[in-house]
């Protein structure tokens, strides 16, 4: 008798979705403080890929580089880069100015390293960038009039931060701060 009522409690929680053996785990749905942190994630990224696009190998000194996003939109960065080839670090004071610059990213594996965003704001970065393992990097990262738009996460979820303030500071791969006075911290 125990046997047929195990077997059919089994059979009943497979067929409704219940806990079994072999079932995937619920995921819960990724909330406003997830979302952020997905935006100021790919809203980084964007900025490292458009300083190697633009200013990547160039002498140190006073920098200006207009580069077009790889998946739309423009960009522009200016002011100043040093190295110190030492310590493998390049200490930057720059302004990016980004206009509808789209950036994606898939990863199958990670749901929360998935986005589709345009970013088109002003952020000024200072401090450290790291080049090799001796150094590390530590900057702060603001921006004015800020707007995040897209889709973050597996499956998909539609994300807008319009014309925020945002304040960053990344120590080596800790990435801290607001975006729209929400606090958000994740690590890159």
């Amino acid at each position: 008798m125990r046997k047929l009522v195990t077997i059919i409690c089994t059979s009943v929680l497979a067929a409704c979705g219940g806990s079994s053996a072999g079932s995937k785990p619920v995921v819960p749905p990724c909330d406003l403080t997830c979302q952020d942190q997905i935006g100021v994630t790919g809203a980084r990224e964007m900025l490292k890929l458009i300083y190697n696009l633009g200013l990547q190998g160039q002498p140190v000194g006073n920098q200006d580089a207009m580069a077009p996003c790889p998946l739309g939109g423009s960009a522009h960065v200016f002011g100043t880069a040093s190295s110190n080839a030492v310590q493998g670090s390049t200490t930057v004071q720059l302004t990016y100015v980004l206009d509808q610059c789209v950036y994606d990213n898939v990863d199958p594996t990670t749901p929360t390293q998935n986005y589709a965003l345009t970013v088109t704001g002003t952020f000024t970065e200072t401090g450290t960038l790291a080049v090799q393992p001796s150094s590390t990097t530590a900057l702060g990262i603001t921006g004015t009039d800020v707007t995040i738009s897209g889709t973050v996460d597996d499956p998909a979820v539609m994300y807008d931060a319009a014309d925020c303030a945002l304040e960053l500071q990344q120590n080596g791969n800790d990435l801290s701060g607001t975006i729209c006075t929400r606090s958000v911290g994740v690590s890159l």
